[in-house]
């Protein structure tokens, strides 16, 4: 499957995964997590937007503390490379 029919089908499934929540609440008298004004839904869509545009931007700036993360066990760079090191004594 291609990429842009995985998006489709991720957007779809979305979509009705909203619409089931909002039926759902409306069914069971329950209030609607979504604000209930115009206002307040395009804030949620403003940020929504606000915060894939930033995702697709970090991810193309080299990382600048990559020496400070660990790696699959946890550990530093600079804590492997004194496990490394032959001991002085």
């Amino acid at each position: 499957m291609s990429a842009s029919i995985v998006e489709r089908i991720k957007t779809g499934l979305g979509l009705l995964l909203g619409l089931a929540i909002g039926a759902g609440c409306r069914y069971l008298d329950v209030p609607s997590p979504a604000p209930p004004v115009l206002q307040g839904a395009l804030l949620v869509v403003a940020m929504t937007l606000g915060y894939i545009a930033a995702d697709r931007w970090l991810c193309h700036r080299a990382p600048k503390n990559l020496s400070l993360c660990g790696g699959p066990d946890g550990s530093t760079q600079s804590a492997a490379q004194r496990a490394r090191a032959p001991a002085d004594h």
